[in-house]
């Protein structure tokens, strides 16, 4: 009996009664692995748009510093900074200028940089390469969603010209100068200014649309493969190397601190350098897509999915959908055109 009992316990001990450990199999890890794989989807689309909203919340908030900057500047100079100020315009014909951002620097907490300033010829703060006064980039000038592959950039002129993702509103159409329009808020003015001589600065009793239906600021959008395949044919400045905020020189200043409504909201070169003649009208030599280039340097737009970002002359900040309509847009580029916008709205 004895010997039978403890075979029974034998038998029955715990550790012939486990199983054996084993692994995940083939399918198990695939599950695993495809559930992962539809999580993934799913969330990041939810992140990355999620992302791309506190962006263009950022950038809101920084064209608000930005028109708020201009206010005060109008409240202390009574009126607003020129777009850009050729009044060291100089014989032979030699263009120095201030550009409306530099104007703005003591508003924005930059009180050092704009102290430091070379007031007697701008071009002298172009001097120093990497370290030149031209070549600092300021947070509040740059929008979180714009493609800047060099900021920095380093000009055919030699120059290093930090940029700007946002300009003045120069109304109807702001590029190129002569026939450029004076409708909006910010355009050149003094001695060298364009199309005429002698321009003013405009103060918030021209501004008779209404500052809350006028346009004050916007954004720029630095993306368009279409445009830089021009850029690469030689044929123009890439679009990369637009939107010097210091810009100190030249007759392009104006294109690179304002636009307008003279293109549609976030548009694009339809068509690229190979596929030139397709266009209407053809495109067949750099004289001729001269009337694109300038379309494209006055487009207001950005890279935020669906619209841009604008500011008002009254202080807010709008996002405005693609699709609003160019007649709306221009009405709204206007500082005193008279029109009224359809259902008494700006349409946005």
């Amino acid at each position: 009996m004895a010997s039978l009992a403890v075979g029974k316990c034998a038998a029955h001990s715990p550790a012939q009664s486990q199983p054996e450990p084993r692994g995940f199999t083939l399918v198990e890890l695939l599950v695993v692995v495809a559930i992962i794989g539809i999580l993934v989807s799913v969330l990041l689309p939810a992140v990355q748009a999620a992302r791309e909203s506190a962006r263009r919340v950022q950038c809101q908030n920084q064209l608000r510093q930005l028109a708020l900057a201009t206010h005060e500047y109008h409240d202390a100079q009574l009126m607003f900074p020129s777009g850009v100020d050729q009044s060291l315009f100089l014989t032979p014909p030699v263009y120095r200028c201030f550009s409306l951002f530099t104007y703005l620097l003591p508003y924005l907490e930059e009180t050092s940089r704009a102290l430091q300033w070379e007031l007697q010829d701008p071009l002298l703060n172009t001097t120093g390469g990497t370290n030149a006064r031209t070549a600092a980039v300021v947070g509040t000038f740059v929008c979180p969603s714009d493609v800047l592959p060099e900021n920095p950039i380093l000009s055919s002129q030699g120059w290093y010209q930090a940029l700007t993702s946002y300009g003045g509103n120069g109304g109807t159409r702001s590029y190129f100068l002569p026939s450029a329009t004076v409708d909006g808020i910010f355009h050149t003015t003094g001695p060298a200014s364009e199309p005429v001589q002698r321009q003013r600065a405009i103060r918030f009793a021209d501004v008779t649309d209404g500052t809350a239906s006028t346009l004050l600021l916007g954004e720029r959008s630095h993306s368009d493969i279409n445009f830089e395949s021009f850029g690469e044919s030689g044929w123009v400045d890439r679009l990369s190397q637009w939107g010097w905020w210091a810009v100190s020189a030249g007759r392009k200043a104006a294109g690179h601190v304002t636009m307008s409504a003279y293109a549609p909201l976030n548009y694009r070169l339809p068509f690229n350098y190979a596929a030139r003649n397709t266009a209407v009208p053809p495109a067949n030599d750099p004289n001729v897509f001269q009337y694109y280039f300038d379309l494209r340097i006055c487009a207001w737009g950005s890279n935020h999915p669906g619209g841009a970002n604008l500011a008002f002359a009254d202080g807010s900040v709008s996002f405005v959908g693609d699709q609003i309509p160019l007649p709306t847009l221009q009405a709204l580029g206007t500082r005193a055109g008279g029109e009224v916008p359809a259902n008494g709205s700006t349409g946005l």
